[in-house]
């Protein structure tokens, strides 16, 4: 099993969700995060005032998928979420040791 975390721009979300829904990708976490790469933060205009901001928002997908199926749901995220300008994320992919669905139980594969 994988584990696969995905940094996107927010508006990217349904696309990206709609790319892993299509390659079997049964439920994933989503959470609201900012940070900053590359970017180095990015420059606001408020009320006629210019601001720079240190940390840019951006979405944070998290999946659990069989090995047989990782590469193509990073593929799947990577073209859903390119726009090809800078700032469009990273993809993070990481093994998982065990899984246990709590209702019932099982456990590794079948609990996903």
């Amino acid at each position: 099993m994988k584990l696969i975390i995905a940094i996107i721009k927010p508006f990217k979300l349904d696309e990206v969700r709609e790319a892993l829904t299509g390659v079997g990708v049964a439920g994933m976490t989503v959470s609201e995060v900012k940070g900053f790469g590359r970017q180095k933060g990015q420059t606001e205009i408020y009320r006629g005032a210019e601001y720079s901001t240190n940390m840019v928002p951006k979405i944070k997908i998290e999946v659990v998928v069989g090995a047989d199926i990782a590469d193509r749901a990073v593929e799947a995220i990577q073209a859903a979420a390119s726009t090809g300008a800078i700032g469009d994320g990273k993809i993070f992919v990481l093994d998982v040791g065990q899984a246990v669905r709590i209702r019932t139980g099982e456990t590794d594969e079948t609990a996903l």
